[in-house]
This record gives C-alpha cells, structure tokens and sequence, in this order.
C-alpha cells in the first residue's frame, strides 16, 4: 500500500512538473513566433503578453510546487535540526510538516475564493480588440497549493523510506 501511495504521489507531482516544463516550451515557441510575425509580416500575434502573463508564467511558477515540496526543495531552516535525533526529530518534521500543511491550506482557500470572483464576473482582458479571458487561469493557484498541502501532509504523515531517492 505504502508503496502504491508513493508512486502515485510521485506520478502527479512529476507530471505537474512536467506541465510547467511544457509550460516554458511553449511560452518559448509563443514568444519566438510573435517576434518573427511582428518583425517579418507586421501581423504579431495578439494578447502575447497577457497570454504570457496570466497563464505561462502561472503554471510555470505554480504547477511544479508540489514536485519541489515533495522532493524536500523548499526553503527551509534547519538551525538546530541537525540536534533533533530519533523521536523528537521525528515529532519536529511532523510538525513542520503540519504548520506546512496549514499555511498551504490557508493559501488554497484564500487563492480559490479570488478564482471564483473571477470566474462569477468573467474575467477578461482586452489586447489589440481581442477579448481574452482570463479567469480560467485564477484556478491553477488552488490547485498548485492544494496538491502541496497534500504532498506536505504525506510527507509528515509518510517519511520518505531510509535510501530513497528524492
């Protein structure tokens, strides 16, 4: 069981991972094309930059969270922890991993309930008479900081196993 668990933890943060990267690769194309059609045939390629902004930039900084939490790659202090052996270093990375939890839930909430705003209005932006919405993006904030709660609860729930890679 324990193993099923982690591999599919593994699976979903990798391959939110891997959508961020998907995310800098077709920003890049995006990006590379609207310069060539602006310099070339005077038809750049409208809302660039709001595309740009509100959704690459979003999923590119958001998406990969709960792979870094997961992989144990986010800020951390670790001042006296290398003191705290056996049961009270256990008791001390389930607590910073319950703190973690609750800061990400407080983030999840907050970030879902400006989505829904967005998403009762509309939300849109207009770029060279092009109507682009732009509410569909509020949603990726939620669902990043969700999955990293999730995978920040695991990981005080569930240590990783002695000599697993990260």
């Amino acid at each position: 069981m324990r193993e099923r668990l982690d591999r599919l933890v593994n699976a979903i943060t990798s391959g939110l991972a891997l959508l961020g990267a998907v995310g800098v690769m077709a920003m890049l194309v995006h990006i590379t094309l609207y310069v060539i059609l602006r310099n070339f045939a005077s038809a750049p390629i409208p809302a660039t930059v709001e595309i740009v902004s509100y959704y690459y930039m979003v999923a590119i900084a958001f998406l990969p969270l709960a792979w870094a939490e997961r992989r144990g790659d986010m800020i951390s202090v670790e001042i006296f922890s290398h003191f705290l052996v056996g049961r009270i270093g256990r008791i001390n990375a389930v607590f910073v991993s319950v703190v973690t939890f609750a800061a990400y839930l407080v983030l999840t909430y907050t970030t879902w309930t400006v989505a829904m705003r967005q998403f009762t209005a509309g939300s849109y932006v207009i770029s060279l008479s092009v109507a682009v919405p732009v509410w569909p993006s509020y949603f990726i904030l939620p669902l990043a900081f969700a999955l990293a709660a999730l995978v920040a609860l695991y990981r005080g729930v569930m240590p990783p196993l002695p000599g697993a890679a990260k």
